[in-house]
């Protein structure tokens, strides 16, 4: 992992995930209503699905490494691929980083480098284990390209997984983002799966755990 100074993120990041909040509040009432009504052993297992509501839409602040050509985690998970392959979205062959995310793992995703959204692709699809390597290719899925001030390209798609039945993105063509800047989240359990040039240096390796905006997964 990198330790090059930290860059603290100008932009403001909310502990609890607004898209859990109609999730929050509807776990939250029948947990209470039930615990009036019938007691505390009869809503036990409210009050459980409201604390997992509570951890899987946590969105905590991240602090993203200062430093040229970094390329950041954007999501929290587990290194499932390094490898070189080709990118459909550009068309080219290209060194595949992918990070898997199970329910447990922050679901947020951020700006894994400093620069421009070019284009953006959705495409429908299945639902199968997001851990998979066909994942990337069959199940529903949404790729921004970036393009850096420096010319370099970097495809970053968020894939659904087997439970996963939502993949929300908030920008659009044309939006500049930095690096760890919250652009998107997926509903529990998925993949990010980013294409960076080949010459790009990886920094982490199958296995590895990683933090969004927090851990380097290569160096452009």
């Amino acid at each position: 992992m990198s330790t090059i100074p930290p860059n603290k993120a100008p932009w403001p990041h909310p502990l609890f995930a607004r898209e859990g909040r109609p999730f929050l509040a509807i776990s939250a009432v029948l947990a209470m209503v039930t615990t009036a009504g019938a007691g505390w052993l009869w809503a036990s297992p409210l009050w459980l699905i409201t604390l997992f509501v509570l951890q899987f839409f946590r969105d905590p602040a991240r602090t993203a490494p200062a430093g040229d050509g970094l390329v950041l985690s954007p999501a929290d998970g587990r290194i499932v691929a390094v490898e070189e392959t080709d990118d459909p979205w550009l068309k080219r062959r290209a060194l595949k980083i992918s990070v898997f995310m199970n329910v447990f793992n922050v679901h947020s995703n951020r700006a894994p480098v400093d620069g421009e959204v070019k284009q953006i692709w959705y495409n429908p699809g299945k639902f199968i284990n997001a851990d998979l390597a066909k994942a990337s290719t069959e199940n529903e899925r949404n790729a921004l390209w970036f393009q850096t001030q420096d010319g370099k390209d970097v495809t970053c798609v968020q894939v659904a997984g087997l439970i996963a039945r939502r993949i929300l993105c908030y920008v659009e063509p044309g939006a500049k983002l930095q690096r760890g800047e919250r652009y998107g989240f997926i509903r529990f359990g998925s993949r990010v799966d980013v294409y960076l040039p080949t010459d790009a240096r990886p920094l982490v390796a199958l296995g590895d755990k990683v933090s969004a905006s927090s851990d380097v997964l290569a160096q452009l």
